[in-house]
């Protein structure tokens, strides 16, 4: 009797075994799991001072103990209004996150969709998006931002309907995801175009031609789970990118004005450094450095466990 054979290893499951063996990879996971853990407690903080409309506790000021260093009772002090640091960094923590997901929900569809649509069909299709990629990834990056983001805050201002979406997500906060999202999505849409091109003309594709199947249904049933990973890929190298450059948007007074966001606790603290109140700036910056740097090396890891190019050069 002849044994059948074994079924071969999914990607997941080799990138996963691959992943498990990577120890950096590991504790850059367990780092992200606090992260996660700390993002969701800022996140019920926040949802319930939403629902009981009443003030959040990193919202109260308490003058009587403002500007005090780092304590038992305040384990990264308090700033100029009392408020405890620790509270304004976890809120911070969910701002960041909110960024990295919101934005991308706008980068993935319109970088995945432009890229499969060019490296399909090609010739005058192709032609098109790569010139709109080339001219939007020709613009700095900061200054297309910063212009999208204070159109859409008009826009949001003005429109009653968007008023009622503010109840549920700052305006300013709304405003720097729809700018990043629809500058972002440059570098997905270069990926995704490539791979295309790449599985356009193998044989399974040829065999789901001949059997009929629609050019969507080739490219959105066929191809795509062959190149999922990519957006993958592209997203954990991404998120610390989106975190920076909000950071940076707040700290030049564009970003998020009604909530705690890390740059903008930067931006407060610099001007209280040099009296000396190192904590403030402290906080916020050690948790935008920790996450940054376990992203990146997560980020790398699985780039080198997903990419088949890489792994069999290992």
């Amino acid at each position: 009797m002849s044994r059948v054979p074994d079924k071969p290893e999914s990607l997941w499951a080799i990138a996963w075994r691959q992943l498990r063996r990577n120890r950096l990879a590991m504790l850059c996971l367990g780092i992200l799991a606090v992260y996660a853990a700390v993002w969701f407690y800022a996140e019920g903080v926040f949802w319930t001072s939403r629902i009981r409309d009443s003030i959040p506790a990193y919202k109260i000021a308490h003058y009587d103990i403002r500007n005090q260093p780092p304590s038992r009772e305040h384990w990264l002090g308090t700033n100029y209004a009392g408020k405890d640091n620790l509270l304004l960094v976890a809120q911070g923590t969910r701002i960041a996150f909110e960024i990295g997901l919101l934005t991308s929900l706008i980068v993935i569809p319109i970088g995945f969709v432009l890229g499969a649509l060019a490296g399909y069909f090609g010739r005058r299709t192709d032609t098109v998006i790569t010139y709109l990629f080339s001219v939007v990834g020709s613009i700095p990056d900061i200054l297309l931002i910063i212009a999208i983001a204070y159109v859409v805050h008009g826009v949001v201002e003005r429109s009653a309907t968007m008023q009622t979406l503010t109840r549920f997500i700052d305006s300013g906060l709304l405003s720097v995801c729809v700018a990043m999202g629809f500058t972002g999505w440059v570098g997905l849409c270069r990926l995704i175009r490539g791979e295309y091109i790449k599985h356009r003309d193998r044989q399974y594709v040829l065999a789901a031609r001949t059997l009929g199947v629609s050019h969507l249904g080739i490219m959105f049933r066929h191809i795509a789970p062959n190149v999922l990973h990519i957006v993958i890929i592209n997203f954990s190298l991404r998120f610390p990118h989106l975190i920076l450059t909000e950071v940076i948007l707040s700290f030049l007074g564009v970003g998020i004005a009604n909530e705690p966001s890390w740059g903008a606790i930067i931006n407060d603290a610099k001007q209280r450094l040099w009296l000396g109140n190192w904590w403030e700036l402290a906080g916020a910056t050690a948790a935008m450095f920790f996450l940054i740097l376990a992203l990146n090396l997560f980020g790398d890891a699985l780039r080198d466990a997903l990419d088949p190019k890489l792994r069999s050069a290992d």
